[in-house]
């Protein structure tokens, strides 16, 4: 065990988290994001018993975001409304990314299969158990100063 480390950041997750550089995205995605197909021999980390908001406090919690950037996290936009349609589980990830980085908390959204095309590039994934639908973001390591 170690002190003030989010015990849902497993030995594996801190490794993907540590090894990431500056830019590389990270794929926090629902249960029903089709990450094994998309990894192509990249990590996928699998959280199946937790949502995709305790996932993204525990990730956001180490994890410096992006300043580089003017939207260092992206949410895949639901198909068929106007991107400014935001589902309740994205309403809630907005609310942590607030919570986490007020200074850095802009997140921008894609389309589905343009969203697909970026999580191609993306450096890992990670599944969690949320059962809400559109429960996908890119998040964008940034650096640490000092």
């Amino acid at each position: 065990m170690l002190k003030n480390i989010d015990p849902l950041l497993s030995g594996e997750l801190l490794n993907v988290l540590r090894t990431m550089g500056h830019g590389d995205d990270i794929v926090l995605v629902d249960r029903n994001f089709p990450a094994a197909s998309m990894a192509a021999g990249k990590p996928v980390i699998r959280l199946d018993g937790v949502n995709v908001i305790q996932a993204a406090k525990a990730i956001l919690s180490v994890l410096p975001l992006d300043t580089f950037v003017d939207q260092p996290v992206t949410r895949m936009q639901v198909v068929g409304e106007d991107e400014s349609v935001m589902p309740e589980v994205q309403q809630e990830f907005a609310a942590v990314l607030k919570a986490a980085d007020s200074d850095n908390a802009e997140m921008g959204s894609l389309e589905r299969f343009a969203f697909y095309d970026a999580a191609k590039k993306a450096y890992a994934f990670v599944v969690t158990g949320e059962g809400r639908g559109y429960g996908c973001f890119l998040l964008k390591k940034g650096v640490i100063f000092s």
